[in-house]
């Protein structure tokens, strides 16, 4: 990464959340899933796409699903079953959250006779059924351009990326990217913002990280670039309430890299934030960033 715009390559990850067991409507769910890798893809990236996918999987079956255009606004397709499958169950909203694994996940590994992985994951876990009582706001990715018709999830590497926002009352906001590397990045509040916050009003349209449309009251703002030398994937998580919240503890780089904290804070951090705020709602935005 470098500075001032930071260089970030990431790859979905799906946040667990850490609540405490026995609580009212938790319930056992099972999940299983095949997740077949291409060739930019490690071992360790296919497992972590295999147990999202059990997991994933497992909640759906339990609990529903809604379709949800704006949370994953683009899911890379392939011509293969199970990855298509997971592919669409990502197109929705899940009415469901993960609490905790009851025992180690399991996996199988193989190679395809192109030599990339295909990793099977069967989970046992806790989960619940989501609250409706979270608050609807409006998120997008922007790519290279700050209004609304440069909506894209997919990036080329030295892409500018903005955020745009509206949200339905006055509220807070955080945004944070994660990637496989157990790293999750806060990119609001900005990284020399005076307040611990990001206040936004009710039905005002924001765009993120752009100086030229910046809010005074959020700080100097940060620029973002996204920059790899393959096939990467991002995570954006957008989280707004309409009550304060407090941000987990992270540390700053001495490269000029966005504050980070590790993927376990982070979830423990979140579920801990949704378990005390029923109002808080999290979107998700997968991001594909290619080298050409």
């Amino acid at each position: 990464m470098t500075t001032p715009r930071h260089l970030i390559a990431a790859i979905t990850l799906l946040i667990v959340s850490a609540l405490t067991g026995g609580a009212a409507g938790v319930k056992t769910v099972r999940g299983e899933f095949t997740y077949l890798g291409d060739r930019n893809e490690t071992r360790e990236q296919c497992r972590a796409q295999a147990l999202q996918g059990a997991r994933v999987q497992a909640l759906a079956k339990e609990f529903g699903m809604l379709v949800s255009d704006d949370t994953f606004q683009h899911e890379t397709m392939t011509d293969r079953e199970q990855s298509t499958y997971y592919s669409s169950l990502s197109l929705t909203s899940v009415k469901g959250e993960w609490i905790a694994d009851v025992g180690e996940p399991k996996f199988e590994y193989s190679l395809d006779n192109e030599g990339c992985y295909v990793v099977k994951c069967t989970v046992t876990g806790t989960a619940r059924e989501i609250s409706n009582e979270a608050a609807q706001f409006e998120v997008l990715a922007l790519r290279n351009g700050t209004t609304t018709r440069h909506s894209d999830t997919r990036f080329r590497s030295g892409d500018d990326m903005y955020l745009y926002f509206r949200a339905p009352s006055d509220g807070y906001i955080a945004c944070f990217l994660a990637d496989d590397r157990t790293n999750v990045y806060a990119l609001l509040p900005y990284q020399d913002a005076s307040r611990g916050e990001v206040k936004v009003k009710r039905g005002k349209e924001y765009v993120f990280f752009d100086p030229a449309k910046a809010d005074r009251d959020h700080g100097p703002v940060d620029e973002i670039m996204l920059s790899t030398e393959s096939v990467e994937r991002n995570s954006l998580y957008v989280v707004f309430s309409p009550n304060p919240f407090s941000l987990t503890a992270d540390s700053r780089s001495s490269d000029g890299a966005p504050r980070s904290l590790s993927s376990e804070a982070f979830a423990k951090w979140l579920s801990k934030s949704r378990r005390n705020d029923t109002k808080m709602g999290v979107k998700i935005i997968n991001l594909e960033i290619t080298k050409e």
